[in-house]
């Protein structure tokens, strides 16, 4: 596939993924369709890499999109997961929005149930990339 496919396919990741995040309390088969699509988000980023980096010269913006892409994810959602724990106390339909944003900003964080899976998949992609872009320079 080329870079054009893979973003797009991507995107449409990302927007299954943010969208099946709203789902409240899946069990069963959808519990596990969730789970396959979260994990099923991060491979064309990984194929994205592996397209950027198998050239004669390696595509250092792709490098930079998935890397610049992991760190917001990463620094957005925590801050917006901190924010979220510390709204407990504040009216609730400002945990309500907040927690809206937490499943849109974190996918697929929400969607795939396991979020310690979504983030350590998000620093894998952050950590490769910063290794291929170091090899760039």
């Amino acid at each position: 596939m080329n870079q054009k496919k893979l973003l797009a396919l991507w995107a449409a990741m990302f927007i299954l993924c943010a969208g099946l995040g709203f789902i409240q309390l899946p069990v069963g088969g959808l519990k596990a369709f969730l789970i396959v699509a979260a994990v099923a988000f991060f491979i064309p980023p990984a194929l994205l890499i592996r397209w950027a980096v198998n050239r004669k010269r390696p595509h250092r913006d792709t490098l930079l999109l998935i890397r610049n892409l992991s760190l917001i994810s990463l620094v957005a959602t925590t801050v917006v997961l901190l924010l979220n724990f510390l709204s407990v106390k504040w009216p609730e339909f400002i945990g309500g929005g907040l927690y809206a944003l937490l499943v849109v900003i974190s996918t697929p964080m929400i969607c795939g149930q396991y979020w310690l899976l979504s983030l350590f998949l998000w620093a894998c992609l952050l950590m490769v990339s910063l290794k291929y872009l170091r090899k760039t320079k």
